[in-house]
């Protein structure tokens, strides 16, 4: 079964179709600036990527010509999209959704229903679900949601200390993201390690140009940095994370900004690129600090300081820890964050091997702690869009 795994942003839309017999990727890429000039880049294994301009007035036409790719004489890897089983699209908010689901028609209106709860993400993923009934009608789509693995907290963990009425009328909560990357990342390094997934504690710590860190015990996610949105917890790319609410009011009178410009603030001009005033590409910060520029400097330790407590206070929910997983583009390519958020934690049971850490390859699976560790800490890189193709294919199999 050949399953197309659909990842849709504002003015991008992400690809991969997977043989879910062998477990591989068939093909995969990207279109970019839809709405404007548009670009694709599509990869096969074995051969070089195809990349050129072409015109993609909406996420229509995008999807449109990845279909023409992967079905073309030379180029593709299949020879009609009669060979595509189902569709699986990635949704960052799934609301009341507790697990993946087919999308019928009530699953569609329900989702769209909720788009004031995640502006930013919903609508781009219900265009890719519209691009693919629109010309691929026949396919069943599935939706699978990262707040879904969140589903079970218990009450204490996802209210906030407001008035109660806001819950029951606005559904303000904690929901927490990146929720498909930490299910696929603590499974994957339990199995690896031979634990028992249904018996351990795993810290999963989800660093990137986004971050979050998940505490999951016996197989289930028991709390999470995110919260109403991907704003709350440790600082990111470009977001502060949490902070004092009471600094919103307070710089609105003192500038006279709108909402929505502290929230561009918040969101766009915050995090590492606030602090460093440099960037929000961890590279360039780190270039910047062997430059001597101090900011640059305090925004890697702020970031590292935050993810270190965070995992103190996630090892004191859990009871204890077996295993700390780094993923994405920071835990996985970045020594010096990885170095700096475990450093200093015998007291938990970690025993870091600096030099492993150093000389390890980058973005592959390793074990960074000594022998006599009682608490391994480990690189695994994540793969959502495999965890989205194995939800579609059980769901239409």
């Amino acid at each position: 079964m050949k399953i197309l795994v659909i990842n849709a942003g504002s003015s991008s839309l992400k690809y991969q179709l997977f043989d879910m017999e062998s477990g591989k990727v068939l093909a995969k890429g990207v279109c970019e600036k839809i709405g404007l000039s548009g670009i694709i880049t599509h990869k096969r294994p074995g051969a070089e990527p195809y990349k050129t301009e072409h015109p993609m007035p909406s996420h229509n036409e995008a999807l449109a010509l990845v279909l023409q790719l992967l079905t073309d004489e030379k180029l593709g890897v299949i020879a009609s999209t009669d060979e595509i089983a189902a569709i699986g699209h990635r949704f960052a908010h799934g609301g009341k959704f507790d697990s993946s689901r087919v999308l019928d028609d009530e699953a569609i209106a329900y989702l769209e229903s909720i788009v004031p709860l995640n502006p930013l993400h919903g609508p781009p993923a219900l265009k890719g679900v519209a691009a693919c009934k629109a010309l691929m009608a026949n396919k069943p789509q599935v939706g699978v949601f990262d707040t879904s693995f969140y589903s079970g907290f218990e009450k204490k963990v996802y209210m906030y200390p407001l008035p109660y009425e806001w819950y029951e009328k606005y559904g303000i909560r904690r929901y927490g993201f990146h929720g498909t990357s930490h299910r696929f990342v603590s499974r994957e390094a339990a199995e690896w390690l031979g634990l028992d997934y249904e018996n351990c504690k795993i810290i999963s710590c989800h660093i990137g140009s986004g971050s979050s860190i998940t505490a999951i015990k016996n197989g289930k996610a028991i709390d999470t940095t995110m919260g109403f949105t991907p704003q709350e917890g440790v600082p990111m790319g470009t977001r502060c994370g949490s902070i004092d609410p009471s600094i919103i009011p307070y710089m609105m009178k003192q500038t006279g900004m709108t909402p929505d410009e502290i929230d561009n603030v918040m969101n766009k001009q915050s995090g590492l690129l606030g602090l460093s005033g440099v960037s929000s590409d961890a590279r360039e910060i780190w270039d910047a600090v062997e430059a001597g520029n101090e900011r640059a400097k305090l925004s890697m330790e702020v970031l590292t300081y935050r993810i270190k407590k965070i995992i103190g206070s996630y090892a004191a929910a859990l009871n204890g820890v077996d295993l700390i997983v780094f993923t994405a583009g920071l835990g996985e390519y970045d020594r010096d964050v990885r170095r700096m958020a475990c450093e200093e934690m015998e007291y938990l049971g970690v025993e870091f091997d600096a030099e492993i850490n150093a000389t390890c390859p980058r973005g592959e699976r390793t074990v960074l702690t000594k022998p006599n560790s009682r608490v391994k800490v480990v690189i695994l890189p994540t793969d959502e869009e495999y965890m989205i193709a194995g939800d579609t294919y059980k769901l239409v199999k």
